[in-house]
C-alpha cells in the first residue's frame, strides 16, 4: 500500500513504468519514519526532496472511524501545503509529487494519537503490554500539476510484551514521544526488543 500511490502516480504522469521516483518529491511530514521510508526509495534531501511539514492543526479534524481519521487528515496537509506552495510561487519540476498522510494507533475501541503529557504516554505504554495494538496510516500523493491525487489506508497490529519503568522514563527522557501516535516508534532500539511480532 505505501508504494501503490507512487506506482499509480508514476505510470500516468512521470512514464517510468515500474519506478516510483519522479524528479521531486515534496514531503508533507516532519515524522522520522516516513523521511526513512522515502530515502530508501532514492529521495535525497537538497536534491529531490524537500521536507515541508503542513503545521495544521490535527485536533480540529475528527472522526471516530480511525480509516476515515487518517485520510482526513492526509487530505487536509495537503489541501494546506498546496496552498503554501502556491503563495510561495516554487518553481519546481512538472512531475513534482506531494505526499502526506498521517497514522494513529487503536486499542480495543480508542484512537491514540500523539500523547499530550507524560502521564498520558505512561498510560499508553501499560496498555499496549496488556493487549495487541494496531496502527492506521494513511498516503495521500498528489500530482502537483494536474492536482490529481491517489490515496490509501493499511494497518498493522503489534504484539508487544510489557515495557518496564525504566524504559518508559528513558523513552521520555529521549524527548520524541509527543511527536510518534501513541508516543512509541516500534524502530527504536529501546521498544523493538519488547515488540514480539508485528501482523501487516
Amino acid at each position: 500500500v505505501r508504494t501503490s500511490c507512487f506506482d499509480r502516480i508514476n505510470r500516468e504522469f512521470c512514464g517510468m513504468e515500474g519506478v516510483r521516483r519522479c524528479s521531486k518529491l515534496i514531503l508533507g511530514s516532519a515524522s522520522a519514519t516516513r523521511y526513512l521510508l522515502v530515502s530508501e526509495m532514492g529521495y535525497i534531501e537538497g536534491e529531490n526532496l524537500i521536507r515541508m511539514p503542513a503545521d495544521i492543526d490535527e485536533k480540529s479534524i475528527r472522526s471516530t472511524n480511525p480509516y476515515e481519521l487518517v485520510l482526513l487528515l492526509g487530505h487536509a496537509k495537503a489541501d494546506a501545503l498546496i496552498h503554501r506552495i502556491n503563495a510561495q510561487k516554487l518553481d519546481l519540476p512538472h512531475d513534482t509529487l506531494l505526499l502526506t498522510g498521517d497514522q494513529v494507533v487503536v486499542h480495543g475501541e480508542r484512537i491514540l494519537e500523539k500523547p499530550e503529557s507524560e502521564s498520558e504516554f505512561r498510560m499508553n505504554c501499560k496498555l499496549f503490554g496488556e493487549s495487541p495494538a494496531g496502527t492506521v496510516g494513511s498516503i495521500v500523493v498528489t500530482h502537483l500539476k494536474s492536482g490529481k491525487r491517489y490515496d490509501a489506508v493499511d494497518s498493522t497490529e503489534i504484539y508487544m510484551r510489557s515495557i518496564p519503568d525504566e524504559i518508559i522514563e528513558k523513552l521520555i527522557d529521549e524527548g520524541h514521544i509527543f511527536h510518534n501516535a501513541g508516543g512509541l516508534r516500534i524502530e527504536d532500539p529501546l521498544v523493538s526488543k519488547f515488540v514480539d511480532h508485528v501482523i501487516g
